[in-house]
């Protein structure tokens, strides 16, 4: 072991000895404890929080959407075999989208409808793992009425089961003499699905192709667009580049996730970025208590120290002592964090006890998602504050005289 090294130790042990020094040095300890704890459990959430967000919204949204530019695309088939050849794609579906409104004896909502193609929606959306009754399947038999699928939330307000019969108003119609007329058709509920967010369980609704375009009034073998999905998420930005240019020749519109989304998800990083600024200074706190105790150690040891440097320790030696005795504290501090924070953020993962209202926020719960890159950054940046906590104390120390320490000794 190092001269420093033991020296840095045994005042260290011998803090126990002067209770002053010792409660704060406990300070210190806790102080940076609950720092790095509520460290991890903070961005730890804040990382669930928008990995299970992001998760919901490209279960429900493709990652790749392709508009027309001019109301419809009838040459779909054309467009999705060009589309399945860029590198990354791993599925093309395609869909009609409208807003329309669902009334049924009990009330009226208005439902963002889209049609699917079920044979192939499964490669792109996460339809027919959100099912908690019925099948995707059922959209294209349902006996006597064309079927539609709705949400948890909408079947709740509306009092739907799987069976009953709802009557869907659409913006196509047509002008009488009476005045306009909009075309209504009935659909029998053939399954509920549950995305675990509020706004598309409240308020959206899956139908055939086919039956979307009876009720929409389309001309002919139209689609809105195509939904691609793609085999990495944030690679999504090259793939669209490679899409634009491989469909150069249609008149169509590419978009991606991270486009649509971005305001979102720049707030969702950017609350992250403050959350860790606004805990950190809890560490610092306890930095601060660092520098107490090794303000107060060196007054302490002023005649010890003055006895070393006479027995030949130089002023980087007595430096390094209060840097190192500094600096476990720091990581004794930082390693109980650790032990508090990590446990506790599995426990919030596994058994999920704090709900949160899901009419407020897209997530019925408090999701947690730890990242090694993070816990890294967490525990590099206290011991960087600890250890620069050190740094006015250490130079200090080594700062004294021998002869001055001990003339009146």
């Amino acid at each position: 072991m190092r001269f420093e090294t033991f020296v840095a130790l045994r005042y260290l042990f011998a803090l126990r000895k002067q209770s002053f020094i010792s409660v704060i040095s406990l300070f210190a300890v806790c102080g940076v404890a609950i720092g790095v704890g509520a460290l991890i459990v903070v961005i730890g959430v804040m990382n669930g929080f928008s990995t299970d967000l992001r998760d919901k919204i490209l279960g429900v949204n493709a990652h790749i959407l392709i508009t027309s530019l001019r109301g419809g695309i009838s040459d779909y088939e054309e467009l999705a075999d060009e589309a399945k050849k860029v590198p990354g794609v791993t599925g093309v579906t395609p869909f009609v989208y409208s807003e329309v409104m669902l009334s049924t004896r009990t009330g009226v909502k208005g439902v963002v409808l889209r049609g699917i193609d079920p044979s192939t929606s499964s490669s792109v959306l996460s339809l027919s793992k959100d099912m908690i009754s019925g099948s995707v399947s059922r959209l294209n038999d349902n006996g006597d009425f064309p079927g539609i699928i709705i949400g948890s939330e909408l079947a709740k307000r509306l009092g739907l089961t799987e069976g009953s019969l709802v009557n869907l108003l659409s913006p196509s119609g047509r002008t009488s003499a009476a005045g306009f007329t909009p075309k209504v058709s009935r659909f029998a509920v053939a399954g509920i699905f549950r995305t675990g967010m509020f706004e598309y369980d409240s308020s959206m609704g899956y139908v055939s192709i086919p039956a979307a375009r009876q009720l929409l009034g389309f001309k002919g073998d139209l689609v809105s667009g195509l939904e691609i999905s793609v085999d990495d998420v944030y690679n999504v930005k090259k793939i669209s580049n490679d899409l634009r240019d491989k469909v150069a020749s249609f008149t169509v519109y590419v978009r991606n996730w991270q486009e649509m989304n971005a305001n979102l998800f720049a707030a969702l990083e950017l609350e992250k970025t403050a959350m860790f600024i606004i805990l950190a200074m809890i560490v610092l706190v306890g930095s601060f208590s660092i520098v107490t105790t090794l303000v107060m150690l060196v007054i302490q040891k002023t005649k010890d120290i003055a006895v070393l440097m006479s027995l030949g320790a130089d002023k980087r030696s007595i430096r390094n002592i209060f840097m190192f005795q500094g600096t476990f504290i720091g990581l004794a501090g930082t390693f109980i964090g650790f032990l508090i924070g990590v446990p506790l953020s599995l426990l919030l993962k596994e058994y999920q006890f704090i709900k949160l209202p899901s009419n407020v926020y897209p997530v019925d719960y408090l999701p947690v998602r730890l990242e090694a890159l993070d816990l890294f950054t967490i525990g590099a940046a206290a011991f960087l504050l600890c250890f620069v906590a050190t740094i006015y104390p250490a130079r200090r120390a080594a700062g004294l005289s021998p002869s001055e320490a001990l003339r009146y000794e």
